[in-house]
């Protein structure tokens, strides 16, 4: 009777807390009542989210300003100007148009939209804004996605499309356009070069001819000159509940002014709940008593009270409703919720408790030695010196009673399930290599789980190429030295033990140099074991870091999965060491170019390489990497060479290498919607 009594004063504590915050909420809500709209041109009823630059700053979204300009709507889209054409707040759409198209000018060619990234913050691409792919092909191509430009000399004169292209190439006589259609990397006809990529109309498609197997310059005028849908991010319909399918969440009306009261506090907790639980929400537990009054509180009572309904009548509805009806089932339903929550974090735990210890008690032959928990605190002096964290866990500066210093990493809760933890320990425990780092114990001790590893004075190898600082300490000679050094460590991970390792996470954060510089291949929380005479493997899922998968981790159809993976890995490596630059940053850059297929046309001329106050050897050695780099990351599996080939590769001279075939996906240079399809 107590316990039901304390339960009871919880809930009518809870009802004074929403009274209270329903109050704050409506005072900021009368704040927004000196907001009008306003228009500018042809655009009528300018409201929320979107604001003019002189409008009062509790009105609208600084996120949505527009400004008025020689009575024309702007909207400036990293920094390139665009006409506002309309607004539709129904499909919450913005139909836009770059300001540089002329209705009787057909030589502007805008921005190559393909750099652009429009799912940010505010706006994100809309399913109605299909977009146009150019093509420049050096023969004809017979396809029917492919639509033949008709009158392209008055559609580019004055070469304004080609001096707008990032590409290298010499124009040519076959330019194709393929519209309104998802294409990837292996969709390119041979030949073919994507010259540009521009956003349009879905609207756009009913002016097109009948005729699907050709397209006119007008046509194209036509479509850009009609602009391209956004959609803005958030919902803003006042007065509605409902479900956001863009971020698939619930949500209720987001208020426009501030972070106060409750409304902006139910939609951040909404809009921050995980995926999974709100599918969990939505599906299972809706059906359940607590689940339908939390969906009844939810779509009832702050639907009524956004619709207008009067504060009192929806206080005193709300605590009879809430304190008799819905208080009953909640004091029944909370209890057996949390426990049945319980029972299910206990039994995932032990279980994952029971694989690690059956996997040790099998295994007790590892040379790695396993310390106590107590012993890891008194090694790391109760976790004093923090070296760094990442996604696996904290890394820890220690010492061994012998004196020798350690670095002890312990794992957090991404490890829950104990086969990373099994991973490592089965692989590294067993190998012994000058290039891979050494494993000198573990610690297993309930859900405390610890990696104590070799210490590594100078850190990991990310550090130097993607820092101003770091780059000035290592020379040409230094980093060929390292990454033959990698090179060395993953062929014995593949060749040099009872079974084949492959590692499936080579990147710079996961090589670690000592004192001398000398490279060690670490972190095998993904790495797999397979027989040496398996020339493929089975996966159940993707592996590695984006920028450095192998494409067939996503695409089966490339070519099978193998140790083969690795080794493209290893060649963006190299990329990055010659570039020094993030993979990922590669398509960041408005005017950039797919970084491989810079570095490819450079070394087709053995007077392209440029290193700034470089030497002749250092050029070579340049090269010599690049070449190397350019082999592994061919785009099929087969074209690309194994880990000893690349040693004799590194080892051997410049003059002995042929150059390889041009990688694949650098005939799509510039363009992130296609190149981002192939990497995620």
């Amino acid at each position: 009777m107590k316990r039901g009594v304390t339960l009871y004063a919880e809930l009518m504590a809870l009802i004074v807390l929403v009274v209270l915050l329903l109050h704050q909420t409506c005072s900021a809500k009368d704040t927004n009542r000196d907001c009008v709209p306003s228009s500018c041109g042809n655009i009528p009823n300018i409201s929320s989210p979107f604001r003019l630059e002189n409008h009062p700053p509790n009105c609208g979204n600084p996120g949505y300003t527009l400004s008025c300009q020689d009575n024309k709507l702007v909207l400036y889209l990293l920094s390139v100007e665009h006409y506002v054409l309309e607004i539709n707040y129904t499909s919450q759409t913005i139909r836009v148009v770059d300001s540089g198209i002329q209705k009787d000018n057909y030589s502007y060619i805008p921005s190559d939209y393909s750099s652009f990234s429009y799912n940010t913050r505010y706006y994100r691409d809309s399913d109605g804004s299909p977009t146009m792919v150019l093509l420049n092909c050096e023969k004809r191509v017979n396809s029917p996605r492919y639509l033949k430009i008709l009158n392209k000399s008055s559609c580019f004169r004055n070469r304004a499309y080609a001096s707008n292209s990032s590409s290298s190439r010499p124009e040519v006589g076959f330019r194709y356009v393929i519209y309104n259609q998802t294409i990837k990397a292996w969709d390119v006809e041979d030949l073919c070069q994507v010259e540009q990529i521009f956003w349009t109309s879905g609207l756009g498609l009913i002016n097109l001819r009948n005729d699907t197997s050709s397209i006119s310059c007008a046509d194209i005028h036509n479509l850009l000159l009609y602009g391209f849908e956004l959609g803005w991010q958030l919902p803003d319909d006042c007065g509605n509940c409902g479900i956001f399918e863009f971020f698939q969440q619930r949500y209720c009306c987001k208020r426009h002014t501030g972070i106060l009261g409750l409304p902006f506090g139910v939609y951040k907790v909404l809009r921050d709940l995980p995926p999974n639980f709100y599918y969990f929400i939505r599906g299972g537990v809706r059906q359940t008593a607590i689940g339908r009054h939390i969906d009844y509180f939810i779509y009832n009572y702050y639907y009524k009270y956004w619709d207008g309904t009067d504060s009192q009548e929806l206080v005193i509805s709300f605590i009879i409703e809430f304190g008799l009806y819905h208080g009953a089932i909640t004091m029944l339903g909370v209890p057996f919720v949390l426990a049945f929550l319980i029972y299910k974090w206990r039994k995932r735990h032990l279980s994952a408790f029971d694989i690690i210890e059956e996997f040790l008690q099998n295994n007790n032959n590892l040379i790695p030695i396993r310390y106590s928990y107590s012993e890891i605190r008194n090694m790391t002096k109760k976790f004093k010196d923090k070296l760094g964290e990442g996604g696996y866990g904290t890394v820890f500066k220690g010492t061994l009673r012998s004196g020798r210093l350690v670095a002890i990493k312990m794992l957090g809760k991404s490890k829950a399930n104990g086969q990373e933890f099994i991973s490592e320990v089965a692989t590294i425990g067993r190998i012994h290599h000058i290039n891979v780092v050494q494993l000198i114990g573990f610690c297993v001790e309930g859900s405390k789980r610890a990696l104590i590893y070799e210490f590594m004075p100078n850190g990991s190898l990310n550090k130097y190429i993607f820092s101003q600082e770091g780059s000035l300490l290592l020379s040409y000679e230094k980093m060929h030295d390292i990454a033959l050094g990698v090179a060395r460590g993953i062929e014995y991970l593949h060749r040099g033990c009872e079974m084949q390792i492959l590692h499936f996470d080579i990147k710079p954060h996961n090589i670690l140099l000592d004192e001398d510089f000398t490279p060690k291949v670490s972190d095998f929380g993904l790495a797999k074991l397979y027989p040496m005479d398996n020339n493929t493997v089975s996966l159940t899922a993707v592996r590695g870091t984006l920028g450095y998968m192998a494409p067939e981790l996503c695409y089966k159809n490339i070519g099978s999965i193998s140790y083969k993976a690795d080794v493209y890995s290893f060649g963006m490596l190299l990329m990055d060491m010659m570039g020094k630059r993030r993979n990922l940053n590669a398509f960041g850059d408005q005017s950039s170019k797919y970084f491989p297929s810079c570095v490819y046309e450079e070394v087709q001329d053995e007077n392209s390489i440029t290193i700034e106050n470089g030497t002749e050897e250092e050029k070579k050695i340049a090269k010599q990497m690049i070449v190397v780099a350019l082999w592994c990351i061919q785009m099929k599996p087969n074209d690309r060479p194994s880990m000893n080939k690349v040693v004799e590769m590194l080892e051997g001279s410049i003059e002995n290498l042929q150059i390889p075939p041009k990688p694949f996906l650098s005939s799509l240079e510039g363009n992130q919607r296609i190149l981002k399809t192939i990497q995620i």
